[in-house]
């Protein structure tokens, strides 16, 4: 099987206790990620500051040496707090992220009335390694006439 991006951080920092004050404070806070087949998915809360807004992940699989970078959709409706907005994003890795020893690394970017915030993990970035995913283990091997009905003559 394909490896797994494995996140070094906890990958639902919208869960933690001060996910909210921390989304007023800094106006643009992860929310979540998961690991797809597809890509990493994941989605972002900023504060609703403008109506005009543009969100990003900038994202790395070789220490940014280079990098690119996704645009994240707004996700309606938004949050029932009413102050805030969601965006979903999808990091199409491909084959790059194939390998086992791959480190992905990415931080947001939030774009409103003529300012830039960014979500870069207090300066750590988002990481995730890959990991080698554990094949299902095979039980005992089965003799195949173990189901059938034994009859006695």
């Amino acid at each position: 099987p394909p490896p797994l991006l494995e996140p070094l951080f906890p990958p639902q920092p919208g869960a933690s206790p001060g996910f909210a004050e921390r989304v007023r404070q800094h106006k643009v806070r992860l929310e979540w990620v998961r690991a797809e087949p597809s890509g990493l998915r994941g989605a972002v809360r900023v504060l609703n500051l403008a109506y005009e807004k543009v969100v990003s992940v900038r994202y790395t699989l070789n220490g940014w040496a280079s990098c690119a970078e996704a645009a994240a959709t707004y996700q309606p409706p938004g949050p029932a707090d009413g102050i805030t907005d969601r965006f979903a994003f999808l990091l199409p890795l491909g084959a790059a992220a194939a390998a086992t020893e791959t480190t992905l690394e990415f931080a947001v970017r939030y774009r409103v009335a003529g300012a830039e915030y960014w979500d870069n993990n207090e300066g750590k970035n988002y990481r995730l390694r890959g990991r080698q995913r554990v094949p299902p283990a095979a039980g005992p091997p089965q003799d195949p006439d173990s189901s059938a009905w034994i009859h006695f003559i």
